[in-house]
């Protein structure tokens, strides 16, 4: 691994972990409230690395459904991971299994958005970036899990410090970041519209998986702009 990829994929992390480190105190509040224990928070945090579907598997736990229940819902909340991977394949086909094994491993979704950024603007997308970039969000997310686990007592209500709307603007913001991308706007609106009516009539989490399907066959639908022909210059 190069070291400068290495610290340009952390430098690009920067701002994602000041964006998400209120989220994973915010889960290790909400996990010790719920009856686990300061290291059972920590090790789902080490372990599933994906808060969306950590808060869905706390609130199942604390219903105290069936096993494989708890695990289909999760399921559900990460099926968007396998688009991800799908989508970000052809930028480290070059990576040999074990690389593959720690990049799906860390894969969330930042990691995936700034991946193809990086992708499609040309620059290659060593394994030592994607290290970087991993590293300086995985790390951090175990320690202000920790965190939140030995102070949650002090946060009775997160709804009353807006902690609630954290993961609504995250995920916002990743979505925005594409917006100029070919046919953003009805893809878009189609997930959106199909997440909503499917949490409606479904229920969650399975909103979340609708939802992406059904922006995902509208994208496929949609012809997308074929690009201009290189110049002599560019070739």
């Amino acid at each position: 691994m190069t070291g400068s990829d290495f610290r340009e994929g952390m430098r690009v992390g920067v701002p994602i972990v000041l964006s998400a480190a209120p989220f994973g105190a915010l889960f290790g509040a909400v996990a010790v409230q719920n009856g686990q224990t300061i290291f059972e928070a920590t090790l789902m945090s080490a372990t599933v690395f994906a808060g969306a579907s950590q808060l869905v598997g706390l609130e199942l736990f604390g219903h105290r459904v069936q096993p494989w229940l708890i695990i289909l819902s999760i399921f559900a909340v990460n099926f968007r991971h396998i688009l991800y991977s799908a989508a970000m394949t052809r930028f480290i086909l070059h990576f040999n299994g074990m690389q593959k094994f720690l990049t799906f491993f860390l894969l969330t979704d930042p990691q995936f958005a700034e991946t193809v950024k990086r992708g499609e603007s040309g620059r290659a997308v060593t394994f030592a970036w994607y290290m970087g970039l991993g590293t300086i969000i995985y790390v951090p997310w175990l320690v202000v899990t920790l965190i939140g686990a030995l102070l949650g007592n002090l946060i009775t209500d997160p709804k009353v410090i807006g902690l609630d709307v954290l993961l609504p603007v995250y995920f916002l913001g990743l979505v925005f970041g594409f917006r100029k991308r070919d046919n953003f706007l009805p893809v878009a609106l189609t997930a959106a519209i199909g997440s909503i009516l499917a949490y409606r009539y479904i229920g969650s989490p399975w909103h979340v998986s609708v939802g992406a399907l059904a922006g995902v066959i509208v994208a496929a639908l949609m012809p997308v702009k074929a690009s201009a022909p290189a110049t002599v210059e560019e070739a």
